[in-house]
């Protein structure tokens, strides 16, 4: 049974359903973070762990992550659990892409409303030729990717290369890491700036679904 991390307002118009990203828990600084960040944005967040890191939690020991393909069941589960009538469904990097892979079933079947993807894995650092965008091209569920300008996993200039779906609104935020993290004394932004960012972003965003 889907065990989730329950922040925000029980009262919220949308929930979102986010899922970690390959090496950090749903509990990581990271994940927190951005849960407190949505959630003082007006939403309620559930967050829930792949079964592979709750194995991890229990005995220490650290395995390579499945490809995110073999994640989709879990995903499904997740959504079926959790059973919120406006949902939207994402995830930080790798959570993300799993999300997006099951989105278009969802939300033809009505069960999701929307995608939110945090820090999107576009190809894997080092190999842009390595994409994973090739369903994101033809992709019908309304989709906020938030991204880092120099994220190895995606740059702004990258994507800007990229053929995808016009249902797709990209959030960008300077200088921002594959956590969406800028360096300060470069950017002149912080952390803090960013999450806020993101967080007045996806309600605006929310609010037209």
């Amino acid at each position: 049974m889907t065990s989730f991390l329950i922040t925000g307002p029980e009262t919220a118009a949308f929930t979102i359903l986010l899922a970690h990203g390959a090496g950090g828990a749903m509990d990581s600084a990271s994940m927190t973070d951005l849960a407190k960040a949505l959630a003082d944005g007006g939403f309620r967040v559930a967050r829930f762990e792949f079964a592979y890191m709750a194995q991890r939690r229990l005995t220490g020991a650290v395995k390579p992550p499945p490809r995110a393909d073999h994640l989709l069941d879990e995903y499904r589960a997740a959504v079926g659990a959790l059973n919120a009538s406006k949902l939207i469904i994402g995830g930080k990097s790798m959570g993300g892409r799993a999300a997006s892979m099951i989105a278009d079933e969802s939300f033809a079947a009505k069960k999701v409303r929307g995608l939110l993807c945090l820090g999107y894995p576009f190809h894997p650092p080092g190999k842009p030729d390595q994409l994973r965008t090739a369903h994101l091209e033809r992709l019908r569920t309304p989709t906020l990717i938030c991204q880092g300008t120099r994220d190895p996993f995606g740059s702004r200039e990258e994507v800007a290369s990229y053929a995808l779906s016009d249902q797709i609104d990209l959030l960008w935020l300077e200088d921002g890491d594959h956590d969406l993290k800028p360096r300060k004394k470069i950017s002149g932004f912080s952390a803090g700036d960013h999450l806020r960012r993101l967080s007045e972003y996806t309600t605006a965003w929310a609010e037209r679904l």
